[in-house]
């Protein structure tokens, strides 16, 4: 990893607070979704971090399909649910009101549960699934996305990676943390491999031949036309039971659209009928669970790690050195790196340069090629 500059954490942070304040977006809001996305970097998550902040987030706000200042609107309320309407606002801004409600719910009912619609990217899940596991709750979340999904069996973009997400508490030092989209791969693999100029596996890709595509350049461009789709867990057909990850993959795109009246398949491609550019309208779900209303949080903890440690210490394949269980490699990754920060490849680092030097940003000098 010679052309990688690692910056640090707190560094780099402060850099998209900076970022996103420049182009609008309120501090406390620029905070939150900092923090998202450093978490991502933490956990080694690289798809997910700083990479995307022009892409995903700066490029969408000054095209102007995504809005820099939220609107969190609550549309209907129960003591244990709501609907909101994030109309089109910063989504990890809404995601994480919209956790911290569940959470505030449960912890007096015992469960909470969150709709949300017109929403935007709301970064990695676990974040906010992680969010309950530290208040000692199970969190639950899924978010649908712009097709790049196959059916089993079909070749057109239907669904998107649609990730099912869960965090648990253990006795541990981390949670039990499985966040992973309901398809093989995902858009910000392929945006990884594209940049390391790295052919994807076979099998993660397919075209409207239902032929496997590894060429990471001609998959960005197939899945934008759509003449290329990703597939689901299991892979192409029934034969690695592809249609399990179908499955679940339905199941998200109906709890992050029908509960809420909101957008779902195609709606979410962002070109409206003559190819212009508009907003996303994603949807989400976050559910939160007061484990204190079924046990005690010490022995349920305490069980939950018994049952991830008996996991590890088990038989393991030959020439296989370790068993993980969800969130372990996370928690090993960021104990390497939180001395070092975040490694930036250089085309990552040509973009961070180009929206310091846009909006004439002060103090990261450090930020060179």
């Amino acid at each position: 990893m010679n052309d990688v500059t690692w910056i640090p954490f707190d560094i780099a942070t402060q850099y998209m607070i900076d970022v996103f304040t420049s182009i609008g977006v309120p501090k406390e809001d620029a905070a939150i979704c900092a923090d998202v996305l450093i978490t991502a970097d933490k956990f080694g998550i690289d798809s997910h971090g700083v990479n995307r902040m022009k892409p995903i987030y700066y490029d969408r706000i000054k095209q102007g399909i995504q809005k820099p200042v939220t609107n969190f609107e609550i549309i209907k309320e129960g003591p244990t649910t709501a609907v909101v309407d994030g109309h089109d606002g910063m989504g990890q801004v809404i995601a994480y009101r919209s956790m911290q409600m569940a959470i505030d719910k449960a912890k007096k009912f015992g469960m909470g549960m969150i709709a949300v619609r017109n929403s935007t990217h709301y970064g990695i899940a676990g974040y906010y699934a992680k969010m309950a596991a530290d208040n000692n709750m199970i969190g639950i979340t899924g978010t649908n996305a712009r097709p790049s999904v196959a059916p089993t069996f079909g070749v057109e973009n239907m669904l998107g990676t649609n990730p099912l997400t869960f965090g648990i508490p253990t006795d541990e030092e981390f949670p039990f943390l499985l966040d992973c989209a309901t398809s093989l791969s995902q858009r910000g693999k392929v945006e990884v491999y594209a940049r390391l100029n790295k052919p994807l596996p076979p099998g993660w890709v397919i075209d409207h031949e239902g032929n496997t595509c590894t060429d990471p350049h001609q998959v960005l461009d197939g899945l934008i036309k759509g003449t290329m789709a990703l597939t689901p867990l299991g892979g192409i057909g029934e034969e690695g039971a592809g249609y399990k990850g179908y499955g679940y993959c339905t199941v998200v795109e109906i709890l992050s659209a029908a509960l809420q009246a909101g957008s779902y398949l195609k709606m979410l491609s962002g070109f409206d009928a003559n190819g212009n550019k508009v907003p996303y309208h994603l949807g989400h779900f976050f559910i939160a669970i007061d484990i204190e209303a079924f046990t005690d949080i010490n022995s349920f903890k305490a069980i939950a790690g018994d049952i991830l440690r008996q996991l590890r210490n088990s038989q393991k394949m030959p020439g296989q050195q370790r068993i993980y269980t969800a969130g372990e490699k996370e928690y090993l990754v960021y104990l390497e790196r939180k001395d070092k920060g975040v490694p930036v490849n250089k085309e990552v680092m040509k973009e961070l340069i180009a929206m310091r030097d846009e909006q004439r940003i002060k103090g990261y000098e450090m930020l060179k090629l």
